[in-house]
């Protein structure tokens, strides 16, 4: 197999802990971290994130191996782990903390996203509301927040909003799933 530079990702797409249940699972992915980005406070935690007043959303950063899975697929992945027309909401969890947005790292990965965002909406009768915004500073969420999917698969939020995520994801996208 050949290798080559692995490429990360800051995507957000409601609940932090969706999206990275569903990358956590996909062959070619090498780690994925729940962080906080997108707002103005320096040090925001998830009581100052969830109160919408920091500007930060909860986003995933993923880091993968684009020899063994494209872009394109990991792209393609987030708009199938949430609902992208829903404006700052996910569900139950609403606020700007929960919106929709590519964070680009260059030029390159803004017309990745923008390309993403255009595939995405052929898929959605309503219109895609996903953002572009520039990529500043990254926070590590909190422990508890990493691997929750698969730290805490009995809570009520796993079996009840991101089961039903992953049963899409698998249906779509199987030959790319490691489980």
């Amino acid at each position: 197999m050949t290798s080559s530079t692995p490429q990360t990702f800051v995507l957000a797409g409601g609940c932090f802990w969706c999206l990275d249940a569903v990358y956590r699972r996909v062959r070619g992915v090498l780690g994925v971290r729940s962080v906080y980005t997108g707002g103005q406070t320096e040090h925001p935690d998830y009581e100052s994130v969830c109160s919408g007043t920091t500007g930060h959303a909860e986003a995933v950063e993923v880091t993968f191996d684009p020899a063994v899975v494209p872009a394109d697929v990991i792209l393609d992945l987030f708009f199938t782990g949430h609902d992208p027309t829903t404006l700052n909401r996910q569900g139950y969890d609403v606020g700007t903390q929960y919106r929709s947005a590519m964070f680009p790292a260059d030029e390159e990965q803004r017309q990745e996203f923008e390309a993403a965002i255009a595939r995405a909406q052929k898929l959605f009768e309503d219109p895609v509301v996903t953002t572009v915004e520039p990529l500043g500073p990254v926070h590590e969420a909190e422990h508890f927040h990493q691997d929750f999917y698969n730290n805490q698969p009995f809570n009520g939020y796993c079996q009840v909003i991101i089961n039903p995520k992953l049963a899409k994801v698998r249906k779509r996208y199987a030959m790319w799933l490691t489980d």
